[in-house]
């Protein structure tokens, strides 16, 4: 009688060699890009330590002190104005971003992306320590931790470009909102990791809150260097299928010259008649990205999302420490809970505009239920902790759904959009562009934040409601093109090519 084969075994070998290599590579991208999430996190657990409420701090015996309201903070935020010079760390790093990251799609584009990234990483690590080494060697300088920020913002956008290619590379189009809904989870996983670690020293030495984020992202770079593999091809894997032959025969290239035939393609009219377009792997230009039909709406659209989003990430444990008297760890900690309800958002919002195809309705809903939630957690959210609690998962999960759904699925359907026959080298170019336009909106969150939050946080929460509809302004035009396509008024298909 001839030996069955064990369980395990037949499980491993029931997935093909592009299988493994696939999950292989979406797992290696989560870590990377969690690495880089969590090093940007420690800033905000640090604040409420930077500068403390001294009162109810036990003061040492045999220490000698001129100020009792401030003895306790770290000079120079031990000043009135504390919320404005946090709000200059936290624009000193989100600028830097913003305007880095417009170039930095053009560089992935040219360089290994295995290089890129690793050299990213490095180079955020270092960063991230020396701002953690200031509370050892005693540095007292506001310029010196902005300093630190500009470069480790500058330095930090070798990432997201670069990973959301790599997935490109090695994904089709077909259950990519759900795929990249759930591997976008990184972002909160990061922010969750990076404010656990962060609140273990807060409160006994800061700097260290910024030291192990810093070593845990240098040890991911050398990880990228030695087993990053950038397309399918390089292992004599399989390319994935942007688009099938179905939807090759259906919809003709965008990017063409003559003007008879008019396509509407994801809210935007294509005046371009039938032909062939030749192959090309020549990177693509920058207006030549923002051609590419629904860029610039999603762009424009993610700048508010992000400008939401970025505002809690920066801005809610010091907010929950004010309005509900947590200390800086325990503020933390509740903060976590915004992230976990992210998770959720951005798994389903892929799997809504996957099933629909409606990726610009999906993030319009969102952000429109997301506005009166804000509204409500502001005014009920600190009642009790089961409030707290149920408001932060709620509003972390409409508030970050839009913002994953758009940086990721949307990103890479556009960056492999049909109008460029292949030329997936155009994916980078087209994250760094939408991306960058929403680190603007992320630089100027907390910035606003900064300085309304002195005149009180409802005035906060009215910038933040505010934001979400014009985000979903700037997504009417497509979600009326796909509105369109579902009642059939025009021929409806899957992703991108179905408005």
């Amino acid at each position: 009688m001839k030996s069955s084969v064990a369980p395990g075994i037949r499980l491993i070998t029931s997935f093909s060699r592009d299988s493994w290599y696939r999950s292989f590579i979406l797992f290696l991208t989560f870590i990377f890009y969690t690495a880089y999430h969590l090093s940007r996190k420690p800033i905000s657990i640090v604040k409420s330590e930077l500068h403390r409420n001294c009162s109810t701090v036990i003061r040492p015996v045999d220490l000698n002190i001129t100020n009792n309201a401030t003895w306790c903070d770290w000079a120079p935020f031990d000043q009135d104005n504390y919320q404005t010079l946090f709000g200059v760390l936290d624009n000193s790093f989100l600028v830097a971003y913003a305007i880095g990251m417009f170039f930095s799609g053009i560089f992935g584009e040219r360089l290994p992306l295995r290089y890129y990234l690793s050299a990213g990483m490095l180079m955020s690590g270092l960063f991230t320590a020396l701002f953690g080494l200031g509370f050892y060697w005693n540095i007292h300088s506001l310029g010196y931790y902005a300093f630190m920020q500009v470069m480790n913002g500058l330095v930090q956008t070798t990432g997201w470009p670069a990973v959301v290619a790599c997935v490109g590379n090695w994904f089709g189009k077909g259950k990519r909102g759900f795929i990249m809904g759930v591997w976008n989870s990184h972002t909160s996983v990061g922010n969750i990791l990076g404010s656990l670690i962060a609140g273990v020293f807060v409160s006994s030495a800061w700097g260290m809150s910024f030291i192990v984020p810093g070593i845990i992202i240098a040890s991911t770079g050398i990880l990228c260097f030695f087993f990053l593999v950038e397309k399918p091809e390089d292992v004599n894997c399989t390319p994935p299928q942007h688009h099938s032959d179905q939807e090759s025969g259906e919809a003709e290239p965008l990017l063409q010259n003559a003007p008879h035939t008019d396509r509407t393609i994801n809210g935007a009219i294509s005046t371009d008649p039938p032909g062939v377009v030749e192959d090309h792997t020549e990177a693509i230009s920058f207006c030549g990205a923002l051609s590419i039909p629904g860029v610039v709406e999603f762009s424009l659209c993610l700048l508010f999302a992000k400008l939401v989003s970025y505002t809690f990430l920066y801005w809610l444990p010091l907010y929950i420490s004010n309005v509900a008297h947590f200390e800086a760890k325990e503020a933390g900690d509740m903060s976590t809970l915004f992230d976990v309800g992210g998770i959720v958002g951005g798994i389903m919002a892929g799997l809504v505009s996957d099933y629909t195809g409606g990726r610009a309705t999906t993030c319009c809903v969102m952000l429109i239920v997301a506005a009166p939630m804000l509204f409500l957690y502001n005014y009920i959210g600190q009642r009790s902790l089961g409030t707290t609690i149920g408001m932060l998962l709620v509003c972390g999960g409409l508030v970050n759904g839009p913002y994953a759904l758009i940086t990721t699925a949307v990103s890479a359907d556009l960056g492999t959009h049909e109008s460029l026959r292949g030329n997936s080298r155009a994916l980078s170019t087209v994250t760094a562009i939408i991306d960058g336009t929403g680190s603007v909106g992320a630089a100027l969150g907390p910035l606003l934040a900064g300085v309304i939050s002195p005149t009180g946080w409802n005035n906060v929460f009215y910038m933040l409601i505010s934001a979400d509809v014009l985000a979903c302004l700037f997504l009417s035009r497509l979600v009326y093109k796909e509105a369109q396509g579902w009642c059939g008024r025009a021929p409806r298909q899957r992703g991108f090519k179905e408005i």
